[in-house]
């Protein structure tokens, strides 16, 4: 791999995010191998995604849907990881994405946790997708509502799922505005609750779910995200933010230089002063001492795209009991120590959802 400064950037700030959400160690050293610079990176990780994807064919025609299912979700991932940041090359972008999308899709019915595609009524008479998957064996279980951050998309947060689905709770995964599927149709927006809000209803129209138990969880700019929707959305019992930004506008100068594209490009603007304008709505400032539920904070000290420091401050302001779990060896959304926090926090929220916690 040459030392091409965006390939460099996305293999140090993201690695350990492609191993712990989906991507098998050997692909990664496999398609790294072979970049040579950025306008290989899509190129590469989409013939590793095609590979996969004729493997889930050839299964799905055997009739072998375990295989198939492993397939799909790995060519869906690599598709992803292919275009996540690619948005100098808009046409290949969505190109990938779609596939990303068909791929999970295929996959759904097939996971150890089935699951379905859900369509939830957005403002303007536009569709917000969701990936809802129950636990089998529990009768209207708790939901937990799934952030993504700037970069991410619901199909990303498929492994954070399992861990709740393993103890008892549904989980409701969604592209809001200037995420995954909508991205194409709205950019993104700092009052997070209208999407929330959207999501809760349509969960409310579900008689094999228990909407007064809702949680929700954010990753990265999902972090902003999820305790702002918990600020103004009544309904939600609980709240995680991992890694989260108390600030956008604050920290976007030291972000890295492809995280700050990706702002441009999905914040609907045509500069870097025009994002930066509109990005200053993105802050938590006065906002959380609204948050009065039970909240969890997650940080990495080693975060190189959010401040730590953030963490800290957003635990101080937020209006009722909170835990901070900081962790000495963390980076970016703690993806390189998963086993450090995703179960346990995952526990967390069982706690909060429990019957017996109810008001």
């Amino acid at each position: 791999m040459a030392g091409d400064a965006r390939v460099q950037t996305a293999m140090t700030n993201w690695a350990p995010r492609f191993l712990a959400n989906g991507i098998d160690p050997n692909d990664f050293q496999r398609v790294t191998a072979r970049i040579h610079d950025w306008a290989g990176w899509l190129r590469e990780w989409s013939n590793c995604g095609a590979m996969h994807q004729r493997m889930g064919e050839e299964a799905e025609r055997d009739g072998q849907h375990e295989s198939m299912a492993y397939h799909y979700f790995r060519a869906a991932m690599a598709y992803h990881f292919g275009k996540f940041l690619a948005v100098d090359y808009p046409d290949q972008l969505r190109a990938a994405h779609d596939l990303a999308v068909a791929c999970y899709a295929r996959a759904l019915p097939w996971f150890d946790v089935p699951g379905e595609r859900m369509a939830i009524p957005y403002e303007g008479g536009l569709t917000m997708w969701g990936v809802l998957r129950i636990p089998p064996h529990v009768a209207r279980p708790p939901v937990v509502l799934l952030i993504p951050g700037l970069d991410s998309v619901k199909e990303e947060l498929h492994t954070y799922a399992d861990e709740f689905l393993r103890r008892g709770m549904a989980t409701l995964a969604i592209d809001g505005p200037g995420q995954g599927e909508m991205e194409f149709e709205r950019p993104m927006r700092s009052d997070y609750e209208v999407a929330a809000r959207a999501a809760i209803d349509a969960l409310e129209r579900r008689a094999d779910l228990d909407a007064r138990r809702i949680g929700i969880l954010g990753v990265s700019l999902g972090g902003y995200y999820a305790p702002r929707a918990a600020a103004f959305e009544p309904r939600i019992r609980a709240v995680i933010a991992v890694a989260g930004p108390y600030s956008v506008p604050a920290a976007f100068d030291q972000m890295p230089s492809l995280t700050q594209e990706a702002f441009i490009h999905r914040s609907g603007s045509a500069s870097r002063a025009e994002a930066v304008e509109r990005l200053r709505a993105f802050t938590l400032a006065g906002v959380l001492q609204r948050v009065t539920v039970p909240a969890l904070v997650i940080m990495g000290r080693q975060d190189r795209v959010v401040p730590p420091h953030d963490a800290e401050q957003v635990a101080r302001e937020i209006g009722g009991p909170v835990d901070l779990w900081m962790f000495d060896d963390g980076n970016h959304v703690c993806n390189n120590i998963p086993y450090k926090h995703r179960p346990q926090m995952a526990d967390w929220m069982r706690r909060q959802l429990s019957v017996s916690n109810e008001a």
